[in-house]
């Protein structure tokens, strides 16, 4: 629970992070609707019932939706679609629909990452764009220009957040200030555009203009991307500062945007070009040209945060083999740099911004990913409603049933861009679904092949009184909790020796984000030397072995690093024709194997202190 003295500083963080992305959707949202792929006539009727419907799905899809139901859905502080996953797949364990939800779950991580190649390209994309306002001689620099920001931006990540972070606060309430300033101003000229907050203008339109309106939600969507990033960037805010943010600022903010943005069109149709960069007088273009590209920058930086807390949630939960991951703050635990991630993301976003070109052809890939994970949030938060909340199936079926309906709506406006762009989030998904699952399956197959491999502890320890024993301490990492460590019987074959102590550490991650320390270790006498470990450590957790160990003092047991002597096992994965995974699979499983980071760097264990064994498997 955050302190009320932190509550200003935590919503002004808020602000600076959790917002960007929707906070820059207003410098390309109208335009898409009106000027894009599927344009609508700028009649006085067309804007009126296109603002209601971008305020009344501002009100239903973000702050019904995610501030006031799912942000409740909080795993211990922690949000996102992992965090509800491992939420969810706890509480439905014995329920039969734990294959489903997990699928699910899983493929809303995989378009997070379709989204957070796309939100950065679009983006600052959409900013620079501006340029062409100042003079049409600038187009054939705009995508340069949008290339050089975005590499310096990827290029900066290997030195954290934090540095760069105590600017993000003041320039978002500066971007949102001027949203606000511009759209009041627009709107004194012309009141009559607030008619629009009536949702019969929305209702209208829709009854009106059927096509024209199912087309329109494919755009109208832009306006709400990044709610979800509300209930993602949840542990490392606070549920009531986002929300204080939310509704004090940020929302008014925008919808004076929007609202300053149709009342200029009311008047001047031919400001559709751009009409948030025409809200503001001429001599301010090249500040707001400016101000908009750092906005832009900041939108952009938070969704790479994102995507480098989900690869480290991946890793922890078992979709992803282990990888590099560097902290960038000694004092924050969520600031951290996951090289692999960060440099794929960067060739994914040089890619769109070459292959796309422009703003308005990366908004049909836009739509495609935010309302595919929009959908999933709605279907796993209806079994959070029904299984931990105790709601009746009635309630149940109102809220979640009203919720999936604009879901579904918003996602089938936008599926049929799929030809136009929204098949690159779409294969995204399905390439980060595949090596998630591959991985997952993987491991689960090495685990069952080890098992078979392994034998029984207690017949162990009743083979070995004729063993030789030598001083010290051997640490053997192992996977399972039951049965002898392929190590230890490769150690014992080849060495025909056993240490005085033998410890078998399993490091298992739980299904919420941190452990208590008092719940952290588990520890078993075995007799003749032998101890078991289990050490637990929650998803947003990073496994520190030698560390865990200096806490065994509770259990009358000390290690001395420098005494110890680890042993790993390395498996060599070999690729066969098997039913339980394709051939393809295992060899793509086998290729992630061979390159995951060593479980040395991984567990931080001094590397003077490892022995590491080879083990063949075969799946």
């Amino acid at each position: 629970m955050h302190s009320r003295q932190a509550l200003p500083a935590l919503t002004l963080g808020a602000i600076g992070v959790v917002f960007g992305d929707i906070g820059t959707s207003p410098l390309y949202a109208l335009k898409e609707i009106f000027n894009g792929h599927h344009p609508i006539p700028v009649t006085p009727e067309n804007i009126l019932g296109i603002l209601s419907m971008i305020f009344w799905s501002i009100i239903v899809l973000v702050t019904i939706k995610y501030v006031a139901i799912i942000m409740r859905a909080d795993n211990k502080g922690e949000g996102g679609s992992l965090a509800l996953l491992a939420l969810v797949t706890e509480r439905a364990k014995n329920s039969g629909m734990t294959w489903m939800i997990t699928v699910l779950g899983i493929f809303a991580a995989a378009l997070f990452y379709g989204d957070s190649m796309i939100t950065p390209a679009s983006s600052v994309l959409s900013a620079v764009e501006g340029l062409e306002l100042v003079t049409p001689a600038l187009k054939p620099y705009v995508v340069p220009i949008t290339l050089v920001v975005l590499t310096g931006l990827f290029f900066i990540q290997k030195r954290g957040t934090s540095a760069v972070g105590m600017f993000f606060g003041p320039v978002m309430i500066g971007w949102f200030a001027v949203l606000g300033i511009l759209g009041t101003l627009e709107i004194a000229k012309n009141p009559s555009v607030l008619l629009a907050l009536n949702p019969i203008y929305a209702i209208d339109f829709i009854l009106s203009h059927t096509g024209l309106a199912f087309l329109a939600l494919g755009s109208v969507v832009l306006a709400v991307t990044g709610g979800e990033a509300l209930y993602t960037d949840m542990g490392h805010f606070g549920r009531l500062p986002i929300r204080l943010a939310w509704f004090g600022f940020v929302m008014p903010a925008l919808v004076l945007n929007y609202f300053g943005q149709g009342a200029l069109l009311l008047h001047e149709p031919a400001s559709i070009q751009n009409p948030f960069f025409h809200l503001g007088p001429d001599w301010a273009l090249i500040p707001m040209l400016i101000l908009a590209t750092l906005a832009t920058v900041i939108a952009s930086q938070a969704v790479i945060s994102g995507a480098f807390s989900v690869a480290r949630q991946s890793v922890q939960m078992g979709f992803l083999p282990r990888m590099l991951i560097v902290h960038t703050s000694g004092k924050e635990q969520g600031q951290i740099y996951v090289p692999f991630t960060n440099w794929t993301l960067y060739l994914a976003v040089v890619a769109l911004v070459i292959g796309f070109k422009n703003s308005s052809n990366l908004a049909a890939a836009y739509g495609i990913a935010v309302t595919g994970t929009m959908l999933i949030d709605t279907i796993l938060v209806a079994f959070v409603m029904a299984l931990m909340w105790r709601w009746s199936k009635l309630t149940v079926a109102l809220v979640a049933g009203s919720l999936l309906i604009v879901d579904i709506a918003f996602f089938s406006a936008n599926a049929i861009k799929i030809p136009e762009g929204g098949w690159f989030p779409i294969a995204m998904a399905l390439v980060s679904f595949t090596v998630l699952t591959t991985w997952r399956l993987g491991r689960r197959l090495v685990s069952d092949e080890m098992t078979k491999q392994s034998i029984p502890m207690d017949d162990f320890l009743m083979a070995i009184d004729d063993v030789h024993r030598v001083n010290g301490t051997a640490v053997f990492m192992t996977g399972s909790k039951e049965g002898v460590p392929a190590a230890l019987l490769h150690n014992l074959k080849h060495n025909q020796v056993l240490h005085e102590r033998v410890a078998l550490v399993t490091v298992q991650t739980t299904d919420t984000p941190y452990v208590n320390e008092l719940d952290r270790m588990y520890l078993h006498h075995m007799g003749k030397g032998f101890l078991r470990l289990v050490i637990r450590y929650g998803f947003m957790e990073d496994p520190d072995i030698p560390r865990a160990l200096e806490h065994c003092d509770r259990f009358g047991e000390s290690f001395d690093i420098m005494e110890t002597t680890f042993y790993l096992s390395r498996e060599t994965i070999v690729p066969t024709f098997t039913r339980k995974i394709a051939p393809w699979r295992a060899r793509l499983f086998g290729l992630m194997s061979k390159n995951a980071t060593s479980a040395t760097e991984f567990f931080k264990i001094p590397t003077n202190r490892v022995v590491e064994l080879g083990t063949q498997l075969v799946i």
